[in-house]
């Protein structure tokens, strides 16, 4: 039973297409209180399509385990650079390197943005169609690593929130090249009215094989898209683990009454609250040092 599997937390605190040459020099980011964390703007071909995407690499020279980031939708900020350092923050400490790409529509990647393509009907089919042609470009992130020098190939994992939750299981669930996936929340503020995207994650669940760590507040609007899963992805890997957290309070919620306060836990606002537990689920899999200095 998914009531007896979850673990409630105890606490809350809180173009370089076909890349054979040299990575472009590190980018600052805009930081907040802490040190700027560089990354390195990438380019690379998902089909017809170059996709950008932001390369965070730990000290050193690797090769070192990569996590694939996959971003939430954000209306009316389709086209804005987000590079998410607050996961490289939580990630790199622990030895581990981050691809965050901008999948087609969003930010300087080519394509059509999801508002012009997909429109506000989230129960058709062409739903679902888009976040697979997304994940397409999420599979296509794994070739262009091929050919970055510090990235161990072997020991990649793939996570995502919200939308970039859904566009995680579907690419799970399509290859056999990660060993570990995290979906936070995803579908979460869309499952009840998408019957569509019902039918298509629970399919996906049933071709996952790798463990998957999946993550909810009490909250959210609903817990379903990520509690219905979890049954099916045990039953296919044992190490798939649950865990549902307390009600979440963000101080800012930037979507306004249009987004559950609880969907907001797997922003940066939230993330004191569940970076120990995605580093140890991680080390599990991927190796990695869980009790480095976490922000």
């Amino acid at each position: 039973m998914i009531a007896a599997a979850a673990r409630v937390a105890r606490s809350l605190r809180g173009c370089l297409i076909g890349l054979a040459v040299a990575l472009p020099a590190p980018t600052a980011l805009a930081q907040s209180a802490t040190e700027p964390l560089p990354y390195r703007e990438v380019f690379y071909p998902s089909s017809a399509l170059r996709i950008q995407a932001y390369l965070y690499q730990p000290a050193g020279n690797g090769p070192f385990p990569l996590v694939i980031y996959n971003h939430g939708s954000r209306p009316g900020a389709e086209r804005q650079s987000r590079p998410f350092p607050h996961i490289a923050r939580i990630l790199l400490p622990a030895g581990y390197a981050v691809l965050v790409p901008e999948r087609r529509g969003y930010g300087r990647s080519d394509g059509p943005a999801f508002s012009e393509e997909v429109a506000g009907d989230l129960a058709q089919p062409n739903f679902v169609s888009r976040m697979q042609l997304e994940s397409d470009d999420v599979l296509a992130a794994v070739d262009f690593l091929a050919s970055v020098p510090f990235v161990d190939r072997n020991r990649l994992a793939i996570m995502g929130w919200s939308f970039g939750g859904i566009v995680t299981m579907l690419a799970a669930s399509r290859s056999s090249v990660f060993r570990a996936a995290v979906n936070q929340a995803g579908g979460a503020l869309v499952w009840d009215r998408s019957p569509v995207l019902q039918q298509a994650l629970i399919a996906a669940a049933r071709s996952t094989h790798p463990p998957v760590l999946l993550t909810v507040a009490q909250n959210d609007r609903t817990m379903a898209s990520i509690t219905t899963l979890a049954d099916i992805l045990r039953e296919r890997n044992p190490a798939t683990e649950l865990i549902v957290y307390p009600p979440f309070t963000p101080v800012d919620n930037p979507r306004g009454r249009g987004v559950a306060a609880g969907h907001m836990l797997f922003s940066d606002q939230g993330s004191a609250v569940w970076q120990g537990d995605l580093r140890t689920f991680l080390a599990k899999h991927l190796g990695g040092n869980p009790s480095a200095l976490l922000r």
